[in-house]
């Protein structure tokens, strides 16, 4: 078999293992491995990273589990604003869209955005035309309505303060998470994808790191593709998915050792907590986080997929 791989990620942050009941891990692993194979046959069946890596992404977007698309959090005036992006490692094309509400699958929005728009990033009412032009498929609120969301959102109006999904409360048992996959297919091409709900109770219409292109997501098939996940602002500040990048090509740093700068050193300097996904043009996976958990799968060639949550 050609050389091939992918990794991807449900959210990082306070997970801990005395946390989760057993029940509810085995649906975190079972949701892990649902979307880890339908990217990895993509892959396998000689299918492009890009396909891979959206058809990942939709599995989880379609998961109540995970912060995107059907289990996106609530923002302050209780509607649903998402966020995605996608990249090309080939052509360092690129198609990411922010604060979209009704879509289904906010990854294939990105993705109609890469290829039949001249822009990179849409947002709002207008990305929102844009998925009707295209075709998209869109529902209703009661569709993203989940009531552990509604939980926290009430908890976090309370305190009127915008949260993570995965940090910890006296009433949260931190469960949920952004999205990404990351891929490399039989042509040597790589691409990442990254989708997300953003915060809990947000204003303003904030946007986080996730659809934008060289801090949450980034892919160059001379370096590595990059799929981020934490605390957005602190990802923005220090251009993490493209900082990986340029530590590879520029200092000549092996995907291990720039990913640990990054998460390890940059990221925990500045206060920034999460983690991130990459894979190199060689195949080589990287999962680093700085968090208590992240969760997390990775395939590469013939070899056992990988799927785990906690610190080892």
């Amino acid at each position: 078999m050609t050389n091939i791989a992918i990794a991807i990620h449900g959210g990082a942050g306070t997970i801990l293992r005395a946390d989760m009941p057993a029940e509810k891990e085995q649906q975190y692993r079972q949701a892990l491995e649902k979307s880890l194979k339908a990217g990895y046959d993509i892959l396998r069946n000689g299918g492009t990273a890009l396909e891979a890596v959206e058809m990942a992404v939709i599995h989880l977007e379609d998961s109540p589990l995970f912060n995107a698309g059907k289990g996106s959090v609530f923002n302050h005036a209780g509607h649903h604003d998402m966020d995605a992006a996608i990249m090309c490692g080939r052509t360092l094309a690129a198609g990411a869209v922010a604060g979209v509400q009704q879509v289904k699958n906010p990854i294939s929005l990105a993705n109609q955005i890469r290829l039949n728009s001249d822009h990179v990033l849409l947002m709002g009412e207008g990305a929102l035309q844009f998925a009707r032009e295209r075709g998209l498929p869109l529902e209703d609120n009661a569709y993203f309505y989940d009531a552990y969301r509604y939980q926290q959102w009430e908890e976090a109006q309370k305190i009127n303060k915008a949260s993570l999904d995965h940090s910890r409360s006296s009433n949260q048992d931190h469960k949920f998470g952004t999205v990404g996959a990351v891929a490399l297919d039989q042509n040597g091409d790589l691409a990442a994808a990254t989708s997300t709900g953003g915060l809990t109770n947000k204003k303003y219409n904030r946007i986080g790191d996730s659809p934008l292109i060289g801090a949450g997501t980034y892919a160059n098939n001379h370096t590595c593709a990059v799929s981020c996940t934490g605390d957005g602002e602190y990802f923005i500040q220090a251009v993490a998915a493209y900082d990986v990048s340029c530590l590879m090509e520029y200092k000549g740093l092996s995907l291990q050792e720039a990913s640990r700068i990054v998460v390890q050193e940059k990221l925990v300097k500045i206060k920034g907590e999460g983690g991130l996904i990459a894979v190199d043009a060689a195949g080589n996976i990287a999962l680093p986080f700085n968090s208590e958990g992240m969760y997390r799968a990775s395939r590469r060639n013939d070899e056992p997929a990988y799927i785990e949550i906690y610190r080892e």
